[in-house]
């Protein structure tokens, strides 16, 4: 994911084949998300926005961050994905055989299931940057504090759909309750993320 032009990541996303699919697809969301508000908190600087220089800096840091930690999970995805199916590739000729290959099938959807979870997590920080970046960021690049946080809902949504597959699978129930916990946030997250694009519309509109 770190190397590969848009074009080829396109060209992957496009093909027969099991991965990246739309787990990768939440996580670059994220990125996205995240490296919007590092342009727009890196507009946000200079005299006229020295008093909030300290804040600026605290969101710019985290939003690269967040922009790394994204990207690393969509190459997550992607590995978890292929281990799914490698799982699902295991023989099966006799009751042994069916016994291992249902216990690491269950196994590597517990697996594939752990980053869409992280990236519903790092699509509420992105929303929780633009929250607190709107009210101090320079006008002129509002609209992009907006299309940060649509595509941190983006991300967040896509990313449920992609733990929610993978629930009725992981036997251990611990997990399974971890994970649909952090499927119910997902709701607060988009309502949070229209909020801000609702204030900077309302803003644009003066």
């Amino acid at each position: 994911m770190h190397d590969q032009t848009i074009g080829g990541y396109l060209e992957r996303l496009a093909a027969r084949e099991p991965a990246p699919g739309g787990g990768a697809a939440a996580a670059l969301h994220a990125a996205q998300g995240a490296a919007l508000l590092g342009m727009v908190a890196r507009y946000t600087t200079g005299e006229k926005y020295g008093s909030h220089a300290d804040e600026i800096e605290r969101i710019t840091l985290a939003a690269d961050e967040l922009r790394a930690r994204a990207l690393q999970l969509a190459e997550d995805d992607t590995q978890a994905f292929g281990a799914v199916a490698d799982a699902y590739g295991l023989p099966r000729a006799d009751d042994a055989q069916k016994a291992l290959r249902s216990q690491a099938i269950a196994l590597a959807l517990a697996g594939a299931a752990r980053p869409p979870a992280e990236v519903v997590a790092a699509a509420a920080a992105v929303v929780g940057l633009a929250e607190a970046l709107l009210p101090i960021a320079n006008p002129s690049v509002v609209t992009d504090i907006a299309a940060a946080t649509e595509a941190a809902r983006a991300a967040a949504t896509t990313a449920r759909v992609n733990v929610e597959i993978n629930l009725a699978g992981i036997r251990d129930e611990a997990d399974r309750a971890d994970l649909a916990a952090t499927t119910a946030e997902v709701d607060v997250i988009a309502s949070r993320a229209e909020a801000v694009t609702a204030a900077v519309r309302r803003q644009i509109a003066r």
